[in-house]
């Protein structure tokens, strides 16, 4: 009897799920690498929250991509409830709903769950749980294996198998091996989990950092593993409005890429640009010792000091001027002889007011490859302006800086000739430039350039295309009296007159507007041609309230 007792407890034990008590070793220490996850909203609310696991030795974790979008933060705490912050996202796959991403400050590399490496779908596993005293763990078989992306395995459950406490947590081999993460659909459903090592399959770019998926979440996109793509990175981060997640940025390049100028100068330019220039020489000095291209590195540092030289930054920094500036371009050419370097030091010696200096060393500069751009003859001209040379070598390097590089690269050359003929009283010229440089800019340049060539334009008649280029900056501008004003007055003066009043009113709408007495002259004078006496003179009137000499006699003139 005791027997047949014994064997049916067997029996029963052989139907039964796998327990803690039959699990192998490697099983149960995968426990350590699960953790839950909890993302925030902006406003400190809870977003989601669930489980991932560790897969790297830096902090790598994977977990389900939803919990994060829309998100701005996210932490986890581990199994040893500990708490960390998600540092950056390392990849998205929005199809398999996965993602990998890094903890800041993670160090417990020996947490990290390795991933199986047979591509044979595995028949037997087990689901880990998280608890920071007693995790579940769980053997279960799959109700089917299939493949996606040749090689990788897409497993399907019982959906009585699978708990929602269990959503997020891993999938093993009976040898520790990480399988996937358990998920469910979002309309419910069989739960499921993709092989994990589609993580491992993700890659980032420099232009990852606009990507419309990362951009779905607060948290950043960490830098690219590849140099090039990670400076370009940088570079566009450097545009964030969120400063903070710029610094994170720096302090990864720095870490990643110690012997590259980049991240250094980077944080040298911020210090610089917080006007705090002790901090941001040491960065650079620290460039110079550890940056394998030291000519970069001082040329960088020449750049810095020049700049905030030149604006001024903070005179009471004596250890920074234009003549280190100049010292530390000699030190880069010293390094590495690139024109380049000379040209820093040209751009020095005319900061100090070395016209002729500077002008040998950039007359010398366009026999190199510099010569190939228009910079060093748009420069050189300045230095013949600051000499008073004879106007025609200052046109004749003008026209050398727009023809040596035609086409757009050509823009800012033909507007600097375009500026000289305006300055000479050579209108004719400065409005074929002008019209030149719009079409270069593909009719997309500025206010200011658009307000130039309206007055530019009105000297010699050009009526017409002048109201196009003054109503051109009014739409760049909106809220700038001044547009509208001349605007006005040119409608009045061709009779454009009903024009000319709703301009006018249009620029009374703005702030402080009410307070230039030009409108009520200009409205005043239009509304008395257009037979409309006394709205006109009701406007002349305000103008005379306003101190407007002019008004007296309008107000007489057309008072008769």
């Amino acid at each position: 009897m005791r027997t047949r007792i014994i064997q049916l407890l067997f029996a029963i034990a052989a139907m039964l799920p796998i327990t803690a008590m039959a699990q192998p070793a490697p099983v149960k220490k995968a426990a350590q690498s699960v953790f839950s996850l909890t993302t925030y909203n902006a406003d400190g609310t809870i977003h989601s929250s669930s489980r991932g696991v560790f897969v790297g030795a830096g902090g790598e974790a994977i977990a389900m991509w939803h919990l994060f979008k829309g998100a701005s933060r996210a932490v986890i705490i581990d199994s040893k409830g500990r708490q960390y912050d998600v540092d950056a996202m390392l990849g998205v796959s929005e199809n398999y709903d996965l993602c990998r991403f890094r903890i800041k400050g993670y160090a417990n590399g020996g947490n990290a769950l390795p991933m199986t490496t047979g591509n044979s779908p595995v028949t037997s596993m087990y689901l880990v749980g998280y608890d920071i005293k007693k995790p579940e763990i769980k053997g279960v078989s799959p109700v089917r294996a299939e493949k996606f992306m040749t090689d990788l395995n897409y497993y399907v459950f019982k959906d009585e198998d699978v708990s929602g406490s269990m959503l997020g947590c891993p999938v093993v081999s009976a040898d520790g091996k990480l399988l996937g993460i358990v998920q469910r659909p979002d309309d419910g459903g069989e739960a499921f989990s993709a092989d994990a090592r589609l993580t491992t399959t993700f890659k980032r770019y420099g232009f990852s950092i606009n990507d419309q998926t990362f951009r779905a979440t607060g948290i950043r996109v960490a830098l690219p593993a590849e140099q090039k793509e990670a400076s370009l990175m940088l570079v566009l981060a450097s545009s964030l409005v969120d400063s903070a997640r710029y610094n994170g940025y720096i302090d990864d390049y720095i870490r990643s890429f110690p012997t590259a100028p980049d991240g250094y100068n980077a944080r040298a330019t911020q210090f610089v640009n917080h006007a705090k220039l002790a901090e941001a020489d040491e960065m650079l000095q620290t460039e110079t010792k550890r940056a394998a291209n030291k000519d970069v590195a001082y040329s960088n540092y020449a750049a810095l000091v020049y700049r905030a030289s030149i604006y001024r930054v903070d005179t009471t920094f004596t250890k920074w001027s234009l003549d280190k500036a100049y010292d530390l371009a000699g030190e880069a050419y010293k390094v590495n002889p690139l024109p380049a370097y000379q040209h820093q030091q040209a751009q020095v010696l005319y900061a100090k007011g070395k016209y002729k200096e500077s002008l040998d060393m950039l007359t010398a500069l366009q026999q190199t490859d510099l010569g190939k751009t228009g910079e060093v003859y748009y420069e050189s001209a300045q230095c013949k302006a600051r000499l008073n040379a004879p106007k025609p070598e200052i046109m004749a390097l003008l026209d050398k800086a727009v023809s040596v590089q035609p086409g757009q690269p050509s823009a800012a050359y033909v507007l600097a000739r375009g500026r000289q003929y305006d300055e000479d009283g050579n209108y004719r010229q400065a409005f074929l430039d002008y019209l030149k440089y719009d079409s270069l800019m593909n009719f997309n340049a500025t206010a200011d350039f658009y307000y130039m060539k309206f007055k530019c334009e009105m000297k010699i008649r050009q009526y017409q295309p002048a109201l196009n280029d003054i109503a051109h900056a009014i739409v760049l501008t909106r809220t700038e009296p001044l547009y509208y004003a001349e605007m006005a007055s040119l409608q009045l003066r061709v009779n454009r007159l009903e024009d000319a009043v709703k301009t006018c009113d249009m620029a009374l709408n703005i702030k402080g507007a009410d307070k230039v007495s030009d409108f009520f002259v200009i409205k005043g004078i239009a509304l008395c041609e257009l037979k409309q006496k006394e709205a006109g003179l009701e406007a002349l009137r305000k103008a005379q309230e306003l101190a407007d000499e002019r008004a007296e006699g309008l107000i007489k003139k057309y008072s008769k």
